[in-house]
């Protein structure tokens, strides 16, 4: 954790195995883009998003038979599972019978009696309830009383269904407000932030493609994680969700709060660049996928500000022409041919990784 970011302390949620909360790391998350009712291909989706590093997975249960198949897909993942529930409670109660570890429901998309039903079974199974308010979800009169889907009505939302949940003596909670305008989010996060302790889940809903919604969630989600907010994450992102993860932990990396991961250090080259760096950070990039450890890489391409940096990484290369001198732990170990470039550097990772050096 950074010394300059204080952490707000909140209740402490178990989702299975997986502490969030009241103090614990913040907890990296990503949902599947398969279809739920197919089991092979969403087992096979979340055990590779579990490879990548993802801590809890949810899906989405659209219907009974995606229901059904929720208790197979649990039995062949080592990950927390939450159902993505929407609109009827009978789907919530089915996931929580097959075992799920969480259920996110939005209550203003949900009958009243169907939420006390749906919190009464979660009560008696242990299972977490995740609200999940959503702009582009909220109850009629609070889009009538503020025009539309403001950062307070997102937050008068969630406020008047955790104290629902309350009521019914139910405090296994964490809570999300989501919206697709950044300044949006940033204001509801800040706003909820101030009124309860329970865990808060950040994310930038409909953030768009990768490029997209890298920006989006960098900025929106590291505004509140610096201000100390935020205590489980996911990155939406229209495509490929193993790339959720690899943004989620980049995020916690460059605050200082998480040191998990590769940290891959490379210059923007320039016209003094006489080595293949292009190649070079998409293939180191590409072999370090998944590392869990932190490791901090530098791949520089000139002499320029090489050297410097690669004494700080961990490991590092600074190129010339054809060749580069490779630094471990602040010191020089040898020269290195182009061609030899990714070999080395994976090699000597793996040694480092091995060694547990970093």
């Amino acid at each position: 954790m950074s010394p300059g970011i204080k952490r707000k302390r909140t209740k402490a949620l178990s989702l299975g195995n997986v502490v969030i909360g009241g103090g614990a790391p913040i907890v990296v998350q990503s949902m599947t883009c398969t279809d739920t009712r197919d089991v092979t291909a969403t087992i096979a989706q979340i055990n590779a998003l579990a490879g990548r590093g993802c801590e809890v997975v949810r899906v989405a249960v659209p219907d009974q038979a995606a229901a059904a198949a929720l208790a197979k897909i649990k039995e062949a993942i080592s990950i927390p599972l939450v159902a993505d529930i929407h609109f009827q409670h009978r789907l919530a109660l089915a996931a929580i019978k097959a075992g799920v570890d969480g259920v996110r429901i939005n209550p203003g998309n949900m009958k009243r009696d169907g939420v006390r039903q749906v919190v009464q079974a979660a009560s008696d199974c242990g299972v977490a309830i995740r609200v999940g308010v959503n702009a582009g979800s909220l109850e009629k009169d609070l889009l009538d009383k503020y025009g539309g889907p403001t950062a307070q009505a997102l937050v008068d939302s969630a406020l008047r269904n955790v104290s629902y949940l309350e009521a019914l003596g139910f405090d296994a909670i964490k809570v999300s407000l989501k919206s697709s305008d950044v300044p949006t989010m940033i204001a509801a996060y800040r706003g909820i932030s101030k009124k309860i302790r329970y865990p808060l889940h950040l994310g930038v809903t409909e953030a768009g493609a990768l490029a997209d919604a890298t920006i989006k969630s960098s900025v929106g989600m590291g505004v509140l994680l610096n201000e100390g907010i935020g205590d489980t994450i996911r990155v939406s992102v229209t495509g490929d969700p193993l790339c959720e993860v690899d943004i989620a932990y980049g995020i916690l990396r460059s605050l200082g709060i998480r040191k998990v991961g590769a940290e891959i250090i490379s210059c923007p080259t320039c016209g003094r660049c006489e080595i293949d760096l292009f190649l070079l950070a998409a293939k180191v990039g590409k072999a370090l996928r998944g590392v869990k450890p932190y490791i901090k890489v530098a791949l520089m391409g000139c002499i320029v500000n090489g050297p410097g940096e690669a004494r700080e990484a961990d490991i590092g290369i600074a190129g010339g022409k054809g060749q580069g001198l490779l630094f471990k732990k602040g010191k020089v170990v040898g020269k290195v041919k182009e061609k030899d470039f990714v070999r080395v550097l994976k090699d000597e990772i793996q040694q480092m990784l091995h060694a547990k050096e970093v």
